[in-house]
């Protein structure tokens, strides 16, 4: 079958070895990924799962596939959830009974954490794992954005972002440092959730002969020519990693130079893979505002975005409770998405750069 193959187990084994995760099994996409790792760690109807505002609708969307609704919390300079508000809501706004926590505004069990590695930009977690070790929520990182990239500072130094909590997903889609075309990947250390992972993604097949399924499973896997592509895409990552920094360098460099405009800062705790580079803009300044300036590079074919809209406005989810958001507004408001590609050469970002410049 399509989703058997020599290739599938190369794809995992290489990519396991290079996060250095004990396993790692392929699926369709990185919201599969997502949603099995909340089912696998207990995620069940009625719960409720932590989940930033400020990323992109896939793992909220994971959450409401397996019939829980998401708490949305503020984000923090990097653009990734906040830890401190975080560790707030939980410490004082749930409680801790007969092993699991509960949400005192609603009742519910808070299963689990999604931090994503939002645009590539690590998560801060030396405070947030053990704290969730305390309370029993599983810790299922988003890490679809943030191949490549490790920490290099705190308790957690040297590991690959997806590899730190309970369960990571990657994702390899077509807009990804390495693609597939499409396709995903769960990663961890707990031999029984990698197995159980292989079982749901592949229908749930107790008996592959007969076709029995005792539980209900998913048509998740990947290809084997989807793997192959992998394969072979793995093998370029260290010089796409090179591009993405030599990228950045470029656009930080040369937007000190204009006033009103700043490039988004990165962690200094992690190596960072530059996935998206994010142009902030102060229109006090600039004289110009986000929208203005999206239109005047597109008048010039240069296509930019703007950062997602926040999810706890979004209609399926605006009557979600949110915890003191506030930060993530304002930097929906200033940021703009700019050209990251590993395409991207010298001559291209200096380009893009003279357009920002306001003559």
């Amino acid at each position: 079958m399509s989703s058997a193959g020599k290739y599938v187990n190369l794809f995992e084994q290489k990519i396991a070895k290079y996060t250095s995760a004990k396993y790692a099994v392929s699926c369709i996409n990185g919201t599969s990924a997502l949603q099995v790792n909340l089912r696998l760690v207990g995620v069940q109807p009625g719960d409720e799962v932590i989940v930033p505002t400020l990323t992109f609708i896939a793992p909220i969307n994971a959450v409401a596939y397996n019939g829980a609704r998401p708490v949305f919390m503020d984000v923090d300079k990097y653009y990734n959830i906040d830890a401190e508000k975080t560790f707030e809501f939980i410490t004082n706004e749930t409680v801790f009974k007969d092993g699991f926590t509960y949400n005192k505004l609603t009742n519910s069990r808070v299963m689990a954490i999604i931090p994503v590695h939002v645009f590539g930009n690590a998560v801060w977690m030396d405070k947030l794992i053990p704290l969730c070790e305390e309370y029993n929520i599983s810790v299922v990182e988003d890490a679809t954005e943030s191949m490549g990239m490790r920490y290099t500072d705190g308790r957690f130094s040297g590991k690959h972002t997806g590899t730190i909590g309970k369960l990571g997903s990657l994702s390899f889609n077509g807009n990804k440092i390495i693609t597939t075309g499409g396709g995903g990947m769960i990663l961890t250390d707990n031999s029984e959730l990698a197995e159980k992972a292989r079982y749901l993604t592949t229908q749930a097949k107790d008996d592959s002969v007969r076709y029995i399924h005792n539980e209900v499973g998913y048509n998740f896997r990947l290809s084997n020519v989807q793997a192959a592509i992998g394969v072979a895409q793995l093998e370029q990552l260290p010089e796409f990693l090179k591009l993405k920094k030599a990228i950045h360098k470029r656009y930080v460099k040369a937007v000190k130079k204009i006033d009103g405009l700043t490039m988004a800062p990165v962690p200094d705790y992690a190596d960072n893979n530059h996935w998206m580079n994010i142009l902030q803009i102060d229109s006090k300044i600039y004289a110009e505002d986000r929208e203005g300036l999206m239109q005047r590079l597109e008048d010039n074919s240069i296509q930019t975005r703007p950062v997602w809209a926040l999810n706890h406005l979004q209609k399926p989810y605006e009557n979600c409770q949110s915890y003191k958001i506030n930060y993530a507004i304002k930097l929906a408001d200033k940021s703009l998405c700019l050209p990251s590609s590993v395409s991207l050469g010298k001559k291209e970002c200096e380009m893009i750069v003279n357009k920002l410049r306001l003559l």
